[in-house]
């Protein structure tokens, strides 16, 4: 059975640990976006790891994890993160493979990445680690892949400094590489996951571009980034927080007026801990966003969503989620391309009263207070997708199953 995790709002919503969670019940582990500008959090017990580029189901000690062909790979970022989780008594041997389609982030392709962004009218707020800049690269045709590091004649078509960058990781890399469609296609009766980067708002085509990243954040991208037909993906989950965050530049609609609202954007920015895992930037907090996450919703076909950070608001009298968008003159409901119209909208938000008591010990969905489920609720009749999984807490434990995506 194949499953697909994707983020349903800007990212960080908290799919590493939903991953990793799941992956218990996983055999095999696929990314299929992104590169080391994603970040991923895991919690287990005492213990903290922060994952860029490396699949979260590693964590458990049986489990194959596989970097896809959708993936921009930095090998010194790899390498170093492969050398964090063996120096914390993680074994990764003969369990971290990469498929030969995947694409190489070269250091130059760094330096570019920051200094064109810098350059922009308005920057769009990269993390520079050159993604974006290899993706474009691809799109080219210049771009190199794990498979041509055995092709002479297009390593000799590089720079001297790309050679001798590329020389130091050749072997690792090679040894690591697979046809990732013909090892799936011997794995058919494994349970697998497949793991995307970032969320449906950043992706390429359906985001807020141009402001988003250069990968596909969607479902559809795991069929591409992990070379098996769409058809064989039997599940598909969309992780969203109980509020909306934003790292970098362009619109946000739900977000939290910092003249107003200040007090309540700190609060949830310090119980949720938002603060980027790849660059440590704060991010920008707002209410959730349920016009963004129905469109999520309808343009991934999700089948289930997952709601995380439900206990950061244990605390409050009441919370607020944006229906609908007021823009100039017009009450929206749809969430619109133009940019212009979303740095226009105001949201026009529903009130639910707040339960006034910790979620943390809560393992059943009737252990949540009636005001929490009648708010999880109301997300479902919006949305018209049911809740799956909720979310209390970081660690494994603090979770909530109501309907589990291993079942067909």
């Amino acid at each position: 059975m194949n499953v697909v995790v994707i983020g349903a709002q800007w990212g960080d919503e908290g799919k590493g640990k939903i991953v990793d969670y799941l992956a218990k019940e996983a055999q095999i582990i696929v990314r299929y976006s992104g590169g080391a500008n994603a970040g991923h959090t895991i919690v287990i017990g005492a213990e903290q790891y922060a994952l860029h580029l490396i699949p979260s189901g590693i964590l458990y000690p049986d489990k194959i994890v596989v970097l896809g062909a959708g993936m921009v790979i930095d090998p010194k970022a790899l390498f170093s993160e492969l050398e964090m989780l063996k120096s914390r008594g993680i074994d990764t041997t003969g369990r971290v493979f990469i498929s030969d389609r995947a694409h190489i982030v070269l250091p130059r392709y760094i330096e570019i990445d920051k200094e064109r962004d810098r350059a922009r009218k308005k920057p769009i707020g990269t993390t520079g680690r050159g993604i974006g800049i290899t993706y474009s690269m691809k799109a080219e045709r210049d771009s190199i892949r794990i498979a041509d590091l055995g092709w002479k004649e297009k390593i000799d078509e590089l720079e001297e400094t790309d050679r001798q960058f590329l020389a130091e990781y050749q072997d690792r890399l090679q040894a690591m590489a697979i046809d990732l469609t013909s090892f799936l296609a011997g794995h058919k009766n494994a349970q697998i996951l497949f793991e995307g980067a970032q969320g449906t708002l950043l992706d390429l085509d359906l985001g807020t571009y141009p402001y988003v990243s250069s990968g596909m954040s969607c479902a559809a991208g795991a069929a591409i980034g992990g070379c098996i037909g769409p058809r064989n993906l039997d599940k598909i989950l969309g992780v969203f927080k109980a509020y909306s965050t934003r790292v970098g530049n362009g619109p946000f609609p739900s977000e939290f007026d910092p003249e107003g609202e200040g007090e309540l954007e700190r609060f949830v920015r310090e119980t949720g801990r938002e603060y980027g895992v790849t660059t440590g930037r704060p991010r920008r907090c707002g209410y959730l966003d349920l016009v963004a996450l129905r469109y999520a919703c309808r343009t991934n076909s999700i089948d289930s969503l997952v709601m995380t950070h439900l206990d950061v608001y244990d605390t409050m009298e009441e919370i607020k989620a944006c229906v609908a968008y007021r823009i100039g003159d017009r009450v929206v409901e749809d969430f619109p391309a133009s940019i212009e119209d979303l740095n226009k909208a105001e949201p026009i938000l529903r009130s639910f009263p707040g339960w006034k008591q910790s979620l943390k010990n809560a393992r059943t969905y009737q252990d949540l207070p009636e005001n929490a489920r009648n708010y999880i609720e109301f997300i479902e009749r919006y949305c018209e997708t049911p809740v799956g999984i909720v979310s209390v807490g970081y660690d494994r434990s603090e979770t909530i199953i109501r309907t589990s995506p291993w079942t067909k």
